[in-house]
């Protein structure tokens, strides 16, 4: 049971380092947590594998959210890693994928909840099929394209 304590310890240490460098924009120690450099979003089906792709995902994303930052909510701890919920935070300053800088400011994404909430049971029931990473596409453009249409600040 030892080991299995000191790897759960260990991956939460790396995972907490990750996100904590991201935060800072530490992005040089960030890639350090990787085996190998990547990022899946989901909502968009977009990859950036490996360092090049990776350090671009950096670029983009922070010129677009210049103080995106992310807090974590739960570590979920599996035999085959850690799932981590957290809510993405930031204020829209550049453009992202052809949409202009809006100013708004987005004070809670939590991808984990978000997909409760559309999905419901069946969505804990199918897993994470392509029909179901389908339905999460649609629905987080349909999100974001009225994000980007509503006026003012905040989009609840």
């Amino acid at each position: 049971m030892t080991a299995g304590r000191d790897l759960r310890e260990r991956r939460e240490a790396l995972v907490r380092e990750h996100m904590e460098s991201e935060n800072r924009h530490d992005f040089e120690l960030t890639l350090g947590t990787f085996g190998h450099p990547r990022y899946e979003i989901v909502p968009t089906g977009d990859v950036f594998d490996g360092e090049e792709a990776v350090r671009r995902y950096f670029d983009d994303s922070r010129t677009a959210f210049p103080d995106q930052r992310n807090e974590l909510i739960a570590l979920h701890h599996t035999d085959a890693g850690v799932i981590v919920e957290f809510e993405l935070k930031g204020t829209h300053r550049g453009p992202l994928r052809g949409i202009p800088a809006t100013g708004k400011h987005r004070d809670q994404f939590s991808f984990h909840r978000w997909a409760r909430q559309a999905l419901g049971p069946v969505g804990l029931a199918l897993g994470w099929t392509p029909l179901l990473r389908a339905a999460v596409r649609r629905k987080a453009a349909a999100r974001l394209a009225k994000f980007t249409e509503t006026p003012g600040g905040h989009d609840g």
